[in-house]
């Protein structure tokens, strides 16, 4: 089981993430209680090991804004809240870059469809709302067998494991679940993700 740990802003959090298993780390680099400045993204990539994945976050900002502040904060892949067409993943890809295209559980089935980003997200109908809903409903969408995708959206260490179960996702994406207050991360619920998530 694939997981990311996003919202990271310290690196306490960042090296528990990564000491607890994590495959990726997110960094939230959009208007949020979580965002962070590439500066301190570049800080905090000292402690992000080859092999684990750091994610920069946006919400509604253009892509070639996107791409922009990621390089900036020495990342190379970005994480895309917003409606895309094909020609912006294409625009990620030519700019060297890696996606995860975020849609939401209410997306048209065309949304679901591959578009050849290298991992798709579904979210709760609100993202970032932390909200559960019916992860059961993903089981049933053809487009996502066989694929990379992230099950996101009112998890956390006491529902990770039915959720995965029911949805059949490849990975999970926690944020507000691993949290002690919105925007702080407590560390042993990181711990207690991880462990819950990965069996």
């Amino acid at each position: 089981m694939f997981v990311k740990v996003c919202g990271l802003s310290t690196p306490e959090s960042v090296r528990e993430a990564v000491k607890a298993g994590a495959d990726a780390v997110g960094f939230v680099l959009t208007a949020s209680p979580r965002v962070v400045s590439p500066s301190q993204v570049s800080a905090l990539l000292a402690d992000v090991p080859e092999g684990v994945l750091a994610i920069g976050v946006f919400r509604h900002e253009p892509v070639a804004d996107a791409i922009a502040i990621a390089r900036a904060a020495g990342l190379e892949w970005v994480q895309l809240h917003t409606d895309l067409t094909l020609q912006d993943v294409t625009t990620v890809h030519n700019a060297g870059m890696k996606l995860i295209r975020a849609v939401t559980m209410a997306a048209t089935a065309e949304a679901f469809a591959d578009w050849g980003e290298e991992i798709l997200l579904i979210d709760a109908a609100v993202p970032g709302s932390g909200e559960a809903w019916d992860y059961a409903s993903m089981v049933d969408v053809t487009a996502l067998q066989d694929r990379k995708w992230l099950l996101a959206g009112g998890l956390d260490p006491d529902t990770v494991a039915h959720a995965t179960a029911a949805s059949g996702a490849w990975g999970v994406d926690v944020s507000s679940g691993v949290e002690v207050s919105r925007g702080v991360k407590d560390l042993e619920k990181i711990r207690a993700f991880v462990k819950a998530a990965k069996g």
